[in-house]
């Protein structure tokens, strides 16, 4: 392509479009022709990309496109069509296209935890050096049943809530670094299964599974994706592919953004069951199914939504018009 030929026939539209990004009012008909201006300069930002790509010409035709799309987007204000599509399209679709991640770390964490509980149940000398048989009584008599109850359902939802969505973040947060977020599930997993053998080497199982499983297994899967995603960001640094480090960790970083509000959502339902639900004097059966009913409906959000939004090219990053233009450099 003959470069000077082609700025020399698009430098009008580019001088109409950078006048039209600075001027402080715009009247309909104007604002349209930004819109139209902006999207054939973004046509010819991409040409010139492709095909001649010039730093200083690339470095000017962002920024004019970057004055432009803030012009045409103005004060941008957050809409419920908005709210709405986040929840319907891109938290779904970041779940789905990071699945096997979160599952991988929901299954190894089952497995884990179960393996812990078998090999406490067979050593019980192991417990009597993390708790005295005053403190494992007190445990199977009320303790453990008391938790769900020492507070007023509201108060301790919002407990609840705010502490999940704390350990939450510290996975998202921490997962840049791989191990911390190994040694946070490690420290709640090893919690779950001494309480969970200490109970039933005293007969308690049954009881024990009625009061963890209404709430535990949306909040538990709800920190499995966390734990997820957080392992994904450190992975996509140590093993980029196709892009640059900074360009892939910068892509997950993003959608870290994405999966915590999202999971503040989820974590605030689990919250709720654990405040009104666990603790109520509803039978075993009927609790243990609302929880199954509550982990049931977020997997096929997941896997339904969340299929059909990837499909759609929504993955739980931001939208293509509101990440910076990437300027090309000479090799």
């Amino acid at each position: 392509m003959d470069l000077d030929s082609y700025v020399a026939a698009h430098a009008g539209e580019w001088r109409r479009l950078d006048e039209l990004a600075r001027r402080r009012r715009l009247s309909g008909a104007e604002s349209d022709e930004l819109v139209e201006r902006y999207q054939r300069v973004a046509t010819h930002l991409s040409v010139v990309r492709t095909s001649a790509p010039d730093p200083s010409l690339v470095a000017h035709l962002s920024s004019l496109l970057a004055r432009a799309r803030t012009r045409s987007a103005g004060a941008r204000v957050t809409t419920w069509r908005s709210v709405a599509g986040f929840f319907t399209e891109r938290f779904p679709g970041a779940l789905y296209r990071l699945r096997w991640w979160w599952l991988s770390t929901l299954a190894a964490n089952v497995v884990v935890t179960g393996v812990m509980i078998l090999w406490l149940l067979a050593n019980p000398a192991v417990e009597q050096t993390l708790l005295s048989p005053e403190q494992v009584d007190a445990l199977v008599a009320e303790d453990f049943e008391d938790y769900y109850s020492e507070y007023a359902a509201q108060e301790f939802a919002a407990q609840v809530w705010i502490n999940n969505a704390w350990v939450s973040a510290l996975c998202l947060s921490l997962g840049i670094l791989g191990l911390p977020v190994v040694y946070l599930l490690f420290q709640n997993l090893a919690n779950l299964a001494v309480i969970g053998s200490i109970m039933h080497r005293n007969d308690e199982g049954p009881h024990f599974w009625g009061l963890l499983l209404p709430h535990g297994l949306l909040e538990l899967t709800a920190i499995f994706v966390a734990a997820g995603v957080g392992l994904r960001l450190f992975w996509s640094w140590v093993a980029p592919g196709d892009r640059t480090r900074a360009a892939s960790l910068a892509r997950e970083g993003r959608t870290v953004g994405t999966v915590a509000l999202g999971l503040a959502a989820v974590l605030l339902v689990s919250g709720l069951i654990e405040g009104f639900v666990t603790p109520s004097p509803l039978p075993t059966w009927a609790r243990v199914g609302i929880g199954v009913v509550a982990e049931v409906a977020f997997l096929a959000y997941v896997f339904v939504l969340g299929r059909a939004a990837y499909a759609r090219g929504h993955d739980g990053d931001l939208d293509a018009s509101l990440l910076e233009d990437r300027v090309a450099t000479a090799s």
